[in-house]
Parts: C-alpha cells; sequence; structure tokens
C-alpha cells in the first residue's frame, strides 16, 4: 500500500525522476533566466576583450607576457636584490614583490606588538591611561591611511641631516633613512647548532605544557645556549656612523620605507588594540576570579587562563587586520617606494602592456592574501579550545 502522499503525486519517488530533474535542481525554479545572464555576461567580455585586442593591434603592441624577457632600462631606488638597468622586467617585479613582502612582514609583526600593547594598556586600572588610549585608538581609526601617510614621509624628509642626526642606543635618525646597527659574526659556521637546539627546545615547551607544566625553564636553557654560540661566534654589531657629509655603516632604511612602515603600524594597531581589548573582556570574569583563589599572580592569570581564551576572538579578526595590511601597501606608490605596484606601474608605462601589469598586480596580491589567510587559519586551528569543532 503506497503512502497517501505518494499516490496523490504531491512527492516523485526516487526511480521515476525525470531527465532533467537534477539540471533543474542546480538552476533553481527559473534556470533559462540564469542562463540568459550569464550568457550575456559572457557575450560582454567577449566584446570588450575583441575591442581591446584590436586596439592594442592598432598601437602595434602585441598582447602576451613575451615583455618580460626584455631590458627594463630603468633604475631602482630600493632594491632588496641587485639589480641594473640592464636586467629584465621579470627581475624588477622581483623586486618590488620582495619590497612588498618586507613591508608586509615587517608591518604584520610590528603592529600585533604595538596594537597588543595598546589593547592592554586600555584595560589598566589608571583612568589618564586608557583615556589616551581611547583617544590615540578613535583619531588613528578616524583618519585615512593615506592623510597619515603623507604625513610620515613629511615628517621624514623634514629631518635633520645627517651632521645633526638624532641618536640614541646606536640608532640613527636623518633625512637619508633610519640606519640601526648590524649584527656580524665572525665564526659563522658556529651558528649551525642554533637551529636543532631550537627544534629541540619548542619540543621540550610543548611537551611540558601538555603534561601542565611551566615550559620557562626549556626556554631559558635555550637561551643561554644560544647565548653561548654567539659568544663564541664572536658576535658584534656594525654601528652606523658619521663619515665625511653622510652615514656609513649598519643598516640603512629608506626615509619612504619608514614611513610607509609606521604608517601602517600606526593605524592597524589601532584596529588590533580594540580586537585584543574585546577579546579579553570576552573571557568573563568567573574565570579571573577562580585563578586568584588558587593564588595565581595577575602576570599568570593574563597568560594562561585569560589569553588562551581570549585567542579564540582575537585571532580570526586579527587576519582581516593582516589581510588589510597586505592590500594597503600598496599606497607606497604615492610616497615614491618601489613596490610591486609601482615597479608594474612603471612597466606598463614603458612597454604598454597595462592590461598584463594589471594581471600580474591582481594575481600576485590574490595569492599573498590566500597566503596569510591559509597561514592564520592554520594557527587559528592550532589556538581553538579543546572541543570545539575545527574546520
Amino acid at each position: 500500500m503506497k503512502p497517501s502522499f505518494l499516490a496523490a503525486g504531491l512527492v516523485r519517488p526516487r526511480g521515476r525522476r525525470g531527465r532533467w530533474s537534477a539540471l533543474a535542481e542546480w538552476w533553481g525554479p527559473r534556470p533559462w533566466t540564469q542562463i540568459a545572464v550569464i550568457l550575456g555576461i559572457a557575450a560582454v567580455f567577449l566584446w570588450l576583450g575583441l575591442n581591446v585586442a584590436e586596439a592594442l593591434r592598432r598601437a602595434g603592441i602585441s598582447p602576451g607576457f613575451a615583455f618580460l624577457g626584455r631590458s627594463a632600462g630603468f633604475q631602482i631606488g630600493e632594491a632588496p636584490i641587485a639589480f641594473s638597468a640592464g636586467d629584465s622586467y621579470l627581475r624588477a617585479i622581483l623586486a618590488g614583490l620582495l619590497n612588498t613582502l618586507k613591508v608586509a612582514v615587517a608591518g604584520c609583526v610590528l603592529t600585533t606588538i604595538l596594537g597588543v600593547a595598546v589593547g592592554v594598556a586600555g584595560l589598566s586600572g589608571n583612568p589618564l591611561m586608557s583615556r589616551l588610549v581611547k583617544i590615540y585608538i578613535e583619531v588613528i581609526r578616524n583618519t585615512p591611511l593615506l592623510l597619515q601617510l603623507f604625513f610620515w614621509i613629511a615628517l621624514a624628509r623634514n629631518l635633520p641631516g645627517p651632521r645633526q642626526a638624532f641618536g640614541a642606543a646606536g640608532v640613527l635618525l636623518s633625512n637619508r633613512g633610519i640606519f640601526l646597527p648590524m649584527p656580524v659574526v665572525e665564526t659563522g659556521w658556529l651558528l649551525l647548532p642554533l637551529l636543532p637546539a631550537l627544534m629541540l627546545a619548542i619540543l621540550a615547551v610543548r611537551r611540558r605544557r601538555a603534561r601542565g607544566r611551566d615550559g620557562t625553564p626549556a626556554g631559558i636553557a635555550f637561551a643561554a645556549f644560544a647565548a653561548l654560540l654567539l659568544w663564541q661566534a664572536g658576535l658584534s654589531f656594525d654601528r652606523p656612523e658619521l663619515q665625511g657629509f653622510n652615514i656609513r655603516g649598519g643598516i640603512s632604511l629608506s626615509p619612504e620605507f619608514g614611513a610607509l612602515l609606521v604608517a601602517l603600524t600606526v593605524k592597524f594597531s589601532a584596529s588590533i588594540a580594540e580586537i585584543v581589548r574585546a577579546g579579553i573582556l570576552s573571557v568573563p570574569e568567573s574565570q579571573r576570579e577562580a585563578a586568584r583563589a588558587l593564588g595565581l599572580s595577575e602576570r599568570r592569570i593574563m597568560r594562561l587562563v585569560v589569553l588562551p581564551q581570549a585567542l579564540r576572538v582575537i585571532v580570526p579578526l586579527i587576519t582581516s587586520c593582516f589581510l588589510d595590511l597586505t592590500k594597503d601597501s600598496s599606497l607606497a606608490v604615492a610616497i615614491g617606494y618601489p613596490d610591486l605596484v609601482s615597479i608594474l606601474n612603471t612597466t606598463a608605462n614603458t612597454t604598454g602592456q597595462a592590461i598584463e601589469a594589471l594581471l600580474i598586480m591582481t594575481g600576485t596580491f590574490v595569492v599573498l592574501n590566500l597566503a596569510v589567510a591559509w597561514l592564520m587559519n592554520v594557527y587559528n586551528r592550532r589556538v581553538a579550545l579543546r572541543g570545539e569543532v575545527r574546520r
């Protein structure tokens, strides 16, 4: 005896599905409308592509990426790799990509440090400190990044000359850039055991923490071993010094790089400070009270109780900040820093291959952002609380 709803024809049995039922389920109740829209969009893109190809043909420009092997014919003021005007466009783009990676990685690290410090300071019981942090966050977050970038580059270019450079702890600031001490090792092979020692220290810390113990002794042992190796290797610092009319020695950072790094760090540290504050406040107060009842100090409560629970709120939001920082590093073209966007703009102007340059730019930033998102998702799965669903 068939069920009444099958007999009434309300539900079609599985064995009697029509030929186009699967396609109908895929496209929905109005498949022809969707097909027409897709065909229309494809026709528009085809028309645009044909027009672009015709315009390139009239201008005598051959579409494609063969231009990457030709000589660039321009210099790069700040190249992380050896580069001359006779090198190829591909090498120039690689230099710009490395400059972008340099400022993005340094910006993410410094932004995290400053943002966490500001966020924790905003939760202090000092009314003056909390008020200053709130003013800092509101001013920075409500000011356009490009305006902040212009402010910092103007400040960097109006610093004193090399003879009147500001100096502290071996760091010199002048209108020629930022000069930092550079570590120099006389016997470099002695540092080879540092990597396996670091891996062993990480394993020891994780093993002790898995057993509910403090991993500090393993960290202290590694630090002592590293200090001994550095001392035996003859570690010294090449400090920047004034020689003639310029500063020699050490590591030099251009004013453009310094202004871009400071602008990105200050801008996104305000957002991370709010994220850290919200993450810490999301932990119930009863957790802190229970930890105090066990006799834990405030520092250990923050490190062992509050932060592990707050990270599940903090990490996904910080990922968004890192992605925005990586993309906003393209504003470097506004102050003359030779990043990927600046190099590709010059390449498009000198070769006429604007579409290819735009495709390279878009694809590179998509890959960079996907890589950042993947790394942060891996870390987010590691810090997720036990028993939580991990996807």
